[in-house]
């Protein structure tokens, strides 16, 4: 779903704008929505880093912290590339699954099944921003933006290995602590 509103509340936007008129007004618009998620993002990680009890996890959250600012700092140049203004509009999918992860956080008694909440979580925004760059990098390569396409898929790649990390530390402890 295209979001709706930007930071200032106004309407931006819609599934089915008119004001998406082509593939580069499309792309733009993404390229706002995964910025918001990316902003949001640089400000839940370090709460899940705190809220978690297992020390990989928490190392994990705080790395990948790092690397989401990088993230941003991409989007940055990338929207000086393009020549557009730098504008975040709201994405109530990202602002759900933060508003989520602190809901079953705060319900979550145990601390081994906190880590595995805190887990799912953070899988559910890989997952979106893994659809959101996978879409990016192929409309840029559509639009013959090589260069553009280049500095997401490197992203991409970076959201792919964070979710990896997280399967592999899910599987191999954490799940397991908390199932018992």
């Amino acid at each position: 779903m295209l979001c709706s509103r930007n930071q200032e509340g106004s309407e931006q936007l819609g599934l089915f704008s008119k004001d998406i008129k082509t593939m580069n007004d499309l792309f733009l618009h993404q390229f706002q929505d995964i910025y918001y998620a990316e902003e949001q993002l640089v400000k839940a990680l370090p709460k899940m880093a705190e809220k978690a009890t297992d020390k990989q996890l928490k190392q994990g959250f705080l790395t990948h912290l790092d690397e989401t600012k990088t993230h941003v700092q991409r989007l940055e140049q990338i929207f000086q590339m393009l020549g557009a203004k730098l504008k975040a509009v709201d994405c109530p999918a990202i602002d759900g699954s933060i508003e989520e992860a602190d809901d079953v956080a705060g319900e979550v008694a145990d601390k081994f099944v906190l880590d595995a909440a805190l887990i799912n979580a953070a899988q559910a925004a890989e997952h979106y921003e893994i659809a959101r760059y996978g879409s990016l990098v192929a409309w840029a390569r559509q639009l013959r933006r090589d260069d553009i396409a280049a500095i997401l898929q490197k992203t991409l790649e970076e959201e792919k290995a964070t979710d990896q990390k997280l399967t592999k530390l899910a599987e191999s402890k954490v799940n397991l602590r908390a199932a018992s």
